[in-house]
């Protein structure tokens, strides 16, 4: 009876790995840095993101000058001053100051985070593309070249690229 059994197993574990052996792989890569520069949507990403960092640095340099204008009419009458009101001004642009290095950490995290809402879709869009591209084609992986981390690809690996840049519409 452990024979058969053995016997069994061992079938098994044969025909289940020359299944497996069979079984082909279908490999491509793609450069999606090349991908997202080309897209149209990125064109008008870019426009918003750079509109919102310039009123991000125009409110960051109002204060700026703001501070500056209210340091320079301290040291301008600093000399005048009481003990109590030089404490009370010196006091008051420490405040400014540290107000302002809060509020260019605050728009840093704004800019950040308005910068990923913004690229989300376009990168969903071409996320989308290339998944179509390599289901409709076959394809068990696809390596994405623009990541740096990828060490080498065979030449029997296919470039998809010029696929998905066709899925979006893009002609060059």
């Amino acid at each position: 009876m452990r024979k058969i059994f053995a016997f069994a197993i061992v079938t098994a574990l044969t025909f289940g790995v020359s299944g497996v052996i069979a079984q082909s792989y279908k490999f491509g890569h793609i450069d999606s840095q090349e991908i997202l520069k080309v897209m149209p949507d990125m064109d008008s990403a870019q426009a918003k993101i750079t509109n919102y960092a310039e009123s991000l640095q125009a409110q960051i340099e109002e204060l700026q000058v703001e501070f500056n204008k209210k340091y320079q009419d301290y040291l301008q009458k600093r000399s005048t001053f009481t003990d109590a009101i030089r404490e009370m001004k010196e006091k008051e642009l420490t405040d400014m100051q540290q107000r302002a290095q809060e509020y260019q950490q605050v728009a840093e995290q704004d800019y950040q985070r308005y910068q990923a809402e913004t690229m989300k879709p376009v990168i969903d869009k071409a996320d989308a593309a290339i998944k179509k591209v390599a289901k409709a084609n076959g394809f068990t992986y696809i390596f994405d070249t623009s990541s740096g981390v990828l060490l080498y690809f065979s030449e029997q690996s296919i470039d998809i690229t010029p696929l998905v840049k066709k899925e979006l519409g893009i002609t060059e």
